[in-house]
C-alpha cells in the first residue's frame, strides 16, 4: 500500500487571524513581516511548509530583500516551492518597490533631513555589488530635483572627477546637492578616502556657488551623514 501523498500548506490553513491578506486587509501592509507579504505573492505552501514559512526560508536563504533582490532569477527559481512563475512574481513585485523609490524625485520629494536624503536610495543602493556615486539636485526649497548616477567604481579622490559631480547640477540650474555613495560591504563607516573627497566636493561647490548638503554612505539598512559626524565640512 502506497503512502498517501503529503498535504500542501494553504494561507487558508492558518487560523483567519494570522493569514497574511487578512492581516493586510485589517492592518494594512505595512504591520505585516516581509515574509508574510512574500507569502501573500506565492499564494501556498510546500509540504511540511506553509506559504509565511516558505517566505522565511526564502529570506534566510538570500539574506533579506536586498539579497532577493540581488539574486538570479534562475538561482530562485530552483528553490523548493518557488519555480519560475513564483520566482518571476517576486522578481516583479521587488522591482516594482525598486521603481517606486526612483520615482519619488519626480513627485517632489522634500529633503529636511539626511534621513529623508537616505530614504529616497537605500532600498535600491544597499544591494548593490559595486559602489556608484549619485546626486541628489535640489532647488532652493530643498524639493528634489532628480538623482543622477555620476560614478562608478572605487570613491576616492584619485578616482572621481570633482567636475562630473556638479555638471548635472550647472546644468539644471540647481542651487544644491548631495552626494550619496554605497559601500557594498553593507557597513556604512566613512573612509579616509570618503572623508578626502568630500572635502573636495564642499571646496569646489563654494567655487562653483553650489551649496554641498551632505555627503551620505549608504550601508546595508544603515546609513552615515558625513556633515552630522563633521567629517570633510569643517
Amino acid at each position: 500500500m502506497s503512502d498517501s501523498p503529503k498535504s500542501i500548506y494553504r494561507i487558508t490553513d492558518l487560523h483567519e487571524t494570522e493569514r497574511p491578506r487578512e492581516r493586510l486587509s485589517a492592518l494594512g501592509p505595512q504591520a505585516l513581516s516581509n515574509a508574510e507579504l512574500i507569502a501573500i505573492l506565492l499564494r501556498v505552501g510546500v509540504p511540511g511548509e506553509n506559504a509565511v514559512q516558505v517566505g522565511q526560508r526564502l529570506l534566510q536563504k538570500f539574506g533579506g530583500l536586498a539579497g532577493l533582490h540581488r539574486a538570479p532569477i534562475e538561482e530562485m527559481k530552483n528553490q523548493h516551492g518557488i519555480g519560475e512563475a513564483k520566482a518571476a512574481q517576486i522578481k516583479a513585485a521587488i522591482e516594482l518597490g525598486r521603481r517606486l523609490t526612483l520615482e519619488a524625485p519626480e513627485e517632489r520629494a522634500t529633503i529636511n533631513s539626511p534621513a529623508d536624503a537616505a530614504a529616497l536610495v537605500q532600498y535600491e543602493m544597499s544591494a548593490l555589488e559595486q559602489e556608484h556615486l549619485r546626486v541628489i539636485l535640489l532647488d532652493t526649497r530643498n524639493h528634489v530635483l532628480d538623482i543622477v548616477e555620476v560614478y562608478r567604481g572605487s570613491v576616492n579622490s584619485s578616482q572621481v572627477r570633482v567636475g562630473e559631480v556638479f555638471k548635472a547640477a550647472i546644468r539644471r540650474g540647481a542651487p544644491a546637492l548631495i552626494v550619496i555613495h554605497n559601500h557594498p560591504s553593507g557597513d556604512p563607516t566613512p573612509s579616509p578616502d570618503d572623508v578626502a573627497v568630500t572635502r573636495a566636493f564642499v571646496q569646489a561647490g563654494k567655487l562653483l556657488d553650489v551649496d554641498v548638503l551632505d555627503h551620505l554612505v549608504i550601508g546595508q539598512g544603515r546609513y552615515v551623514s558625513l556633515k552630522e559626524r563633521g567629517l570633510g565640512f569643517a
